[in-house]
């Protein structure tokens, strides 16, 4: 027998929420089900904001659901375990990211490809299958299954951790699924936001020599100095991207504004290939004649599987990789969003979420 949305037992959460496509968030009483069996309830610390927050919140990709609690860089504490739970304990380190469903059974879940299940459950903005509704993580608690919870390593700062449990994976899930990881091969880095300063950091530790393509001449001493990229392309200026045509073996665009390609497509080797992780609300044109005439490949990746994502989590943890992060408090994100539309932000806005809300 099915159960129905009554019938499942409740337990109360609070967060911040916005009703309508202003976007604007503000205090927000709702339920949470119960921790059931294979589930693992988390206190949560943390949570990163992702650009695709504000797209959501703004209903710009046009399926938004209001009340929307946005937040899938979700990090915390293990408060309950269900009995048949065996990968976590209470007091475990724990993250939760861009999902919380799938369906475990198609091709693309026995792959461990969760992540583009088509009946994937997302952190927020989407529906269980009994119909009740889920919110993210800018709240005070989270229950989810336990095959979509992580084990947050002790060497990663749970803050700056944060988001790596989707800019992080982003970057990662597609440099490995296209080969970016050989050592010495030249990669360009796309935009220097939230996504393309993991990239730098990720494939420095891969070995790749990087150069990073910005709009902005401003982030040259940044990026080379304190990041760790060899080089700097101002996007806008065409003598210097006239001077990187043809000297590039991949190129990771992590810019999700609208922005032509072909000055990116100029920049590849013949083989060279590009690999598209922003999201952009508009379509981007995609010219057909450089890639024929290189043999180029243009692609897109979305972020990874739950077996994929621990995986970075280990590698970053490893490496020492972690975000640059301004943290802030809760009743300070409506202000956070309105800079993040003006990409002012170094580099990712995380939520102190357990020292700024409370009941």
């Amino acid at each position: 027998m099915s159960t129905t949305v009554e019938e499942v037992k409740q337990q109360k959460a609070l967060g911040w929420a916005a009703t309508d496509h202003s976007g604007t968030l503000s205090p927000f009483n709702f339920s949470r089900r119960e921790n059931g069996d294979e589930d693992v309830t988390l206190k949560i610390l943390y949570c990163g904001v992702c650009h695709s927050d504000l797209h959501v919140l703004k209903n710009e990709w046009g399926f938004t659901s209001y009340p929307v609690v946005p937040g899938h860089e979700i990090v915390g504490v293990a408060t309950k375990v269900g009995k048949n739970v065996t990968k976590f304990k209470v007091g475990d380190r724990v993250g939760v990211g861009v999902l919380v469903g799938s369906c475990k059974t198609c091709e693309c879940c026995q792959q461990d490809l969760e992540n583009y299940c088509p009946q994937i459950i997302f952190t927020f903005n989407s529906y269980n299958p009994d119909g009740t509704k889920n919110y993210g993580g800018y709240s005070d608690m989270i229950v989810v299954d336990q095959r979509y919870v992580l084990s947050f390593p002790d060497k990663l700062p749970l803050d700056a951790g944060a988001p790596l449990l989707c800019a992080g994976i982003t970057v990662y899930s597609s440099m490995k699924y296209y080969g970016m990881t050989e050592t010495g091969k030249h990669l360009g880095v796309a935009g220097l936001g939230g996504l393309g300063h993991v990239a730098v950091k990720i494939a420095k530790a891969f070995g790749l020599k990087v150069t990073v393509i910005s709009s902005s001449p401003q982030k040259e001493s940044e990026a080379i100095n304190r990041l760790g990229a060899d080089s700097f392309l101002v996007s806008s200026d065409p003598a210097k991207m006239k001077s990187g045509i043809g000297s590039m073996d991949y190129i990771i665009d992590t810019v999700s504004a609208a922005h032509p390609l072909l000055p990116l497509l100029s920049l590849l080797k013949v083989n060279g290939k590009l690999v598209t992780v922003g999201l952009p609300n508009k379509p981007l044109e995609l010219p057909v004649l450089p890639l024929n005439f290189g043999r180029k490949l243009v692609g897109g990746s979305d972020v990874g599987g739950m077996k994929e994502t621990q995986e970075m989590l280990d590698f970053c943890a490893k490496h020492n990789i972690a975000a640059d992060i301004e943290l802030i408090r809760i009743n300070e994100i409506n202000t956070a969003m309105e800079r993040l539309a003006k990409s002012d932000v170094r580099y990712r806005f995380v939520i102190d979420v357990a020292n700024s809300l409370s009941q």
